[in-house]
């Protein structure tokens, strides 16, 4: 008796031993099937490190993704398409599932989105749409017309009184999408101040022919950035601003209105201002909450900044690669055409930041610490 009982327990705990076998085989199959060892999961590329912007974006992703428990590598295009598909590349080599990308160039773009997505991976355009393609599977930015509105309006808000005031216009690359969404933002609200004689724009002939039109073509706009692109870059802003002073004479100084696309163009841009004696005081925008630029406006040197929390499009763009990797469809808010399809998005919004709100918005948030800035 004691035999058969000795005997159906050790049956027993062998069934069960070799049920947890199985268990743990299935979930060992489970895991290499998700990721295999030396894999990258989620693949980054973005337009360079040489700006402040950029390296934040790349800390959030690395920090949202790393606590979300995806394996992620971040590359940089360092001003170039060639290394931006190579870039592709290489994380299409390393058996990425998702591709995160903000182009360098929109259009160019195309060409490394589209090896992507033959390869079998879902590509999210990021901050900047890429066009001319099919190869864009869904799309992550603030509202960028909504930033040119904002950035416009402060102009207007803030305007010395009187007609004629002075107003130059800045944008960024011709190569980029985003300039051409920023600027036609702007203008639909700075056009009618322009139509009526209240500001006068005096770096562009192309605007000044068009300043009776509303809605301006895309060829339109072009021709204009043609005039006052800074190219995303601090001495071509530096170098077009000294320009446009010295080629204008005191009628066009004084109190002055200053559209910069960009926190790094506005800093630039600022500081040729700043130095020329005929300027009494100009109002200039920018954008992206640059560490320098918010020190720039607490010491009274910008006038604004519209703060894009990169943390929230990272996060954005992190819960649409996890919806992805678990097979299910992301949460999208609207759509963008890229001149090929209407590709599915989410907006993130936006703040306007200013001397009076930059310590709520940017250090109460925890987007920065009091410590890092002096004045406030």
């Amino acid at each position: 008796m004691k035999k058969r009982v000795l005997s159906m327990v050790l049956a027993a705990a062998l069934v069960l031993g070799l049920l947890a076998g199985c268990a743990s085989g299935k979930k060992d199959d489970k895991k290499t099937e998700d990721k295999k060892d030396g894999e990258i999961q989620v693949g980054i590329v973005l337009p360079t490190k040489d700006e402040p912007r950029w390296l934040q974006d790349q800390a959030q992703f690395e920090r949202v993704l790393g606590e979300a428990g995806f394996t992620n590598q971040v590359l940089f295009s360092q001003g170039s398409s060639a290394t931006e598909k190579t870039n592709v590349e290489t994380l299409i080599s390393q058996g990425i599932k998702v591709l995160i990308i903000c182009a360098q160039d929109g259009a160019a773009a195309a060409a490394a989105v589209e090896e992507a997505k033959n390869a079998g991976v879902t590509v999210i355009a990021y901050d900047r749409l890429i066009t001319g393609t099919d190869a864009v599977d869904y799309y992550v930015t603030f509202n960028s017309f909504a930033v040119g509105q904002a950035q416009g309006q402060y102009l207007i808000d803030n305007a010395p009184e009187g007609k004629d005031v002075p107003l130059y216009l800045y944008a960024g690359a011709a190569t980029d999408n985003n300039a051409f969404i920023f600027f036609e933002g702007a203008w639909s609200v700075l056009q009618p101040k322009i139509a009526d004689g209240t500001f006068k724009i005096e770096n562009s002939s192309e605007a000044e022919a068009l300043k009776d039109k509303t809605e301006l073509s895309r060829d339109e706009i072009a021709k204009i950035i043609g005039q006052v692109t800074t190219d995303w870059d601090f001495n071509v802003a530096k170098s077009k601003a000294e320009a446009n002073l010295t080629s204008v004479d005191g009628n066009a100084k004084g109190d002055v209105l200053v559209l910069a696309p960009n926190d790094g163009t506005a800093r630039s841009i600022a500081d040729v201002f700043a130095a020329d004696k005929e300027i009494k005081s100009y109002v200039i925008t920018g954008q992206d909450s640059e560490k320098a630029s918010v020190q720039y406006i607490i010491d009274g040197k910008q006038s604004m900044t519209v703060f894009k929390d990169t943390r929230t499009l990272a996060a954005d763009s992190v819960d649409m690669a996890l919806s992805i990797l678990k097979g299910d469809t992301p949460a999208t808010d609207t759509t963008y055409n890229n001149e090929k399809i209407d590709v599915p998005a989410k907006e993130t919004p936006i703040i306007v930041v200013t001397k009076d709100n930059v310590k709520k918005a940017l250090i109460d948030s925890g987007y920065y610490k009091e410590s890092e800035f002096t004045g406030l």
